[in-house]
């Protein structure tokens, strides 16, 4: 999850507009990508205390961790899904997981950009005299 709102978004796929289907297809291959990355392999602080003396603001954070280990200590976390989360921690491939998400975010701006016209010459008005 991202406490600051499109920034993994958009530091993944920019600012280009997606609106085809083709498009659409590789936008969740690499969601589903980064989902397993994000939540097994980046570590995040979460924000405990935020206190505010005048203009200064005081913050304090816990110790990063990623949401799969957040997940394992929780008090009320069950034993199965705790068994799958780590099979599957076990299985991922962090360099190729990484290579395979920047393979389609190639392929995606490929697709994004032929679908866009070609910029038009500019006329060279020297040569018409």
């Amino acid at each position: 999850m991202e406490q600051k709102n499109w920034a993994r978004v958009r530091e993944l796929v920019g600012y280009l507009r997606y609106d085809t289907a083709a498009e659409l297809a590789k936008l969740n291959e690499i969601w589903e990508l980064d989902r397993i990355f994000t939540n097994y392999l980046l570590p995040q602080q979460k924000l405990i205390e935020k206190q505010r003396h005048g203009a200064k603001v005081t913050k304090k954070h816990d110790a990063p961790a990623t949401p799969h280990h957040r997940a394992l200590r929780h008090e009320r976390m069950r034993k199965r899904p705790i068994i799958r989360m780590n099979a599957a921690f076990k299985q991922i491939k962090p360099g190729a997981l990484s290579r395979q998400i920047l393979a389609l975010t190639g392929q995606l701006e490929i697709l994004s950009r032929a679908k866009q016209p070609a910029a038009a010459k500019p006329i060279n008005r020297a040569w018409n005299n």
